[in-house]
């Protein structure tokens, strides 16, 4: 009888779908007296659509592509550094490349980085004035902001007319 006494007293331990609680053996029931229920909460992730620059602008670099009169401008902002180029997507050629680290550009006396980033604006004006370039299919800036290099850089060229 003392057996029985003693096995009165299991509990199991069983995971149901409201969470973990203490289960009596069924075969010999006991009233449990503090149970407590999780209620069920479902938690909503972040929005997983949100796609980043670099990939909405893979997307839309299939659409535009560049040709020889008509050419992409590719702009590419490092940490420290400005790069431009005109890309002819059709014949798979660079047109014209500049960045703030020629030293045509920067200068002898060194300049800072915001004017010689309006410095690559001014040569890009410059070199597709002499290979009669007058619009560009597409500005380029792959996925990157617009920080005070890129707004020196945007300047320069929005007064030729080639933004927007």
């Amino acid at each position: 009888m003392a057996a029985l006494t003693s096995l009165s007293s299991l509990q199991f331990r069983v995971s149901i779908i409201l969470g973990t609680r203490l289960q009596p053996c069924a075969l010999f029931p006991i009233r449990i007296t503090n149970t407590s229920i999780k209620p069920f909460v479902i938690e909503a992730r972040g929005n997983s659509r949100v796609e980043s620059p670099k990939t909405r602008n893979l997307r839309s670099r299939k659409k535009f592509n560049g040709t020889q009169t008509k050419p992409r401008l590719s702009v590419f902002c490092s940490d420290k550094q400005l790069y431009a180029m005109l890309v002819d997507d059709f014949n798979k050629k660079c047109l014209f490349y500049a960045s703030t680290l020629q030293k045509s550009i920067r200068g002898d006396p060194p300049c800072t980085v915001i004017e010689a980033a309006k410095r690559v604006g001014e040569e890009l004006i410059k070199a597709s004035i002499d290979l009669k370039i007058n619009e560009i299919s597409s500005y380029d800036r792959n996925g990157n902001a617009r920080g005070e290099r890129m707004q020196a850089f945007e300047i320069a060229i929005a007064q030729h007319g080639f933004l927007p």
